[in-house]
Order: C-alpha cells, then sequence, then structure tokens
C-alpha cells in the first residue's frame, strides 16, 4: 500500500507522514528529496514552480510508486499534490493507493511556515499554493482536519485503511 499525505506548505505533511510510518512499521519518503537543484533554487528565492517545472519531479515519484507496488512495499509518501493531475500522474494501482488530504486554513498554516527556519519553502509561496489547489473530494481522498493533533489524524488515517483494505 501506498499512501501520499497531501496539501499545501504548513499542513502538516512531512511530520504527519513520518509518525504514520513509523506507526505502521512501514518505509517513509518525502517529495522534497525529488526535487531538482533548481527547483529548490527557484523555490528558496520565492519564486513558484510551473507545471513544466514539476513534470521531472511527478515523473520520478510515480516511477518509485510504480516500483514499490510491483514489489509490494509500504510506503507513506509526504507530497503537496496540489493539482487534480498532478494527483493522477501519481496514481499507479487505485487498489494499492490512498491519499489523505491535510485540510486547513491559510491562516494555520502561516503561522506553522512563521515558525520555520530552514525550509526551502517560504512563507509567502503559501498564497500561490491555496491559489493552485484543488481540493480532493471525500471519495478521492482521506479527509483529515489539520487542526487536530498528530495522533488524531495518524488514528483516523489508520482506521481509514483498515476499512479501504475489507
Amino acid at each position: 500500500m501506498i499512501v501520499i499525505i497531501m496539501g499545501v506548505a504548513g499542513s502538516g505533511k512531512s511530520t504527519v507522514s513520518k509518525v504514520l510510518a513509523k506507526h505502521l512499521r512501514w518505509q517513509y519518503r518525502d517529495a522534497d528529496a525529488y526535487h531538482s537543484p533548481e527547483n529548490i533554487a527557484k523555490m528558496s528565492s520565492g519564486i513558484g514552480l510551473t507545471d513544466e517545472d514539476r513534470r521531472p519531479w511527478l515523473d520520478a515519484m510515480r516511477n518509485d510508486i510504480q516500483h514499490w507496488i510491483a514489489t509490494k512495499q509500504n510506503f507513506v509518501l509526504a507530497c503537496s499534490a496540489l493539482k487534480c493531475s498532478y494527483r493522477d500522474i501519481l496514481l499507479v494501482g487505485e487498489e494499492e493507493q490512498a491519499f489523505v488530504y491535510l485540510k486547513g486554513t491559510p491562516e494555520l498554516f502561516a503561522t506553522r511556515l512563521a515558525r520555520r527556519k530552514t525550509h526551502f519553502m517560504k512563507q509567502n509561496m503559501l498564497e500561490s499554493q491555496f491559489e493552485a489547489l484543488e481540493e480532493p473530494s471525500s471519495s478521492e481522498a482521506i479527509i483529515c482536519d489539520a487542526r487536530e493533533s498528530i495522533k488524531e489524524i495518524v488514528l483516523k488515517i489508520e482506521q481509514a485503511l483498515k476499512r479501504l483494505n475489507k
């Protein structure tokens, strides 16, 4: 099973993904590791990525997802996956994958981003992420309230995954 934790910057994707992976004893990967040095430099300068910039990033993740499914590995992937078209690229096998959307307000996530010191995603880019965001429906993703505690979110995801696998 591949679980993709999605949402805008500051939603808690990486934290939730790490805790969920540890809880389930699965492997974890962060989509940030797939960005090219050029993309990281752009974002570090406060310049948003284009769909063209993102395509190699999405293709690299898709290749790994295909491999993980083929080799029957369980992974939790933290990835913004803001647009439907991005999620379509990442969706390799519906039976083997689930998206989890961490939903929240710009104010909540701006507060979280303001606390970050070392991440390349800057607070001023949050608005463009919300503009690009195409929220998934409850039939497309497990939707979690990002205001909840990490423990509550992980429990909700685990329960939803159990229902999906029955």
